[in-house]
């Protein structure tokens, strides 16, 4: 007679609830799977009971689920099948080079347009990026996908999302709440991006513990910034001072994007940004990429496009 072998499996990066899907469906497939293990779920871990052999074989394919798991954001009965049967393992799984993560309710990121698949692609060779362009061409979406992947792969420990708090034609003594509720509204579309990418319960739960941080760029001053992929958004309305505080946080294993448009500066001297000196100053330094985006890259309402061509051609006859 087999002795049976008892073992406990972690599941780390994975929240269970997903994985074992609503009302343990998931779960009681995968039980179904292996009818000659005693299979208990407790939280983030799997204690199995059975021969070697099928504890081992067990072992493996809850690997390549949850290898899945973190490489596509989902999981479904069919992928199930697949892992459990042998047809997709840690290494295997198919690849959509333009999918750069999966996001919440089969939403699936990709790099859409050229300036975006260009800008994963200098991803992978640069620790320094900078990404510019008009509105609507997913400069900060993109950046913010990198980073949800990042994390998700466990190449850095958290995102840090920042933005300067300038003030677009509002004042924001006249805004009501605390400085919390001043700020948040201007950090708001940075909370978009994430919510379409990250579970909102795992959402609130990287808020709460620090894995997602978002703050207004004075919030970095002093800071030392390790493991992290950090975004400064709406970068043409920094200073040259504050962008360079900003570079100089960077940290060991640490991946800075910094995104802006030139053609929507909001300081009250449109020379005082230092977004453009700084990418001058910087180009041509080795780890330090830069993309610049064009109306061919806007992905919003087609009229934005068109929009933006018509201020452009506006502002060239005003310019002597």
């Amino acid at each position: 007679m087999t002795e049976a072998v008892g073992k406990e499996i972690t599941i780390e990066g994975v929240d269970p609830r997903e994985l074992y899907g609503a009302q343990n469906v998931y779960l009681e497939q995968i039980k179904s799977l292996h009818p000659t293990l005693k299979i208990v779920a407790r939280g983030s871990s799997l204690k199995v009971l059975g021969s070697e052999a099928e504890t081992q074989r067990f072992t493996r394919r809850m690997d390549s689920l949850v290898a899945y798991y973190l490489k596509y954001g989902h999981v479904s009965s069919q992928v199930i099948d697949q892992c459990f049967s042998g047809g997709i393992t840690q290494d295997d799984a198919p690849v959509d080079k333009d999918v750069i993560v999966y996001g919440n309710n089969g939403n699936i990121v990709r790099a859409r347009t050229v300036n975006q698949q260009r800008l994963v692609r200098l991803y992978d060779k640069n620790d320094l990026l900078f990404a510019v362009g008009p509105a609507g061409s997913g400069k900060t979406y993109t950046a913010i996908a990198l980073a949800v992947r990042a994390l998700k792969e466990k190449q850095v420990k958290r995102i840090i999302l920042t933005r300067p708090a300038v003030e677009a034609g509002e004042k924001l003594g006249f805004l009501p709440g605390d400085m919390k509720e001043k700020l948040d509204p201007y950090l708001q579309p940075l909370y978009d991006a994430l919510n379409d990418m990250i579970p909102p319960v795992k959402l609130q739960k990287f808020l709460e513990d620090g894995t997602v941080q978002i703050a207004p760029l004075a919030y970095m001053r002093g800071r030392t910034l390790d493991n992290a992929f950090v975004i400064l958004d709406e970068a043409q309305n920094t200073t040259l001072s504050q962008i360079k505080m900003f570079l100089t946080r960077m940290g060991r294993n640490a991946r800075f994007i910094v995104t802006g448009d030139v053609t929507q500066i909001d300081l009250p001297r449109r020379s005082d940004s230092g977004l453009v000196r700084t990418m001058e100053i910087l180009r041509g330094i080795a780890d330090i990429g830069i993309v610049e985006f064009d109306k061919r890259d806007i992905v919003r309402h087609p009229l934005v496009k068109h929009i933006v061509e018509a201020f452009d051609k506006h502002v060239e006859k005003e310019e002597p």
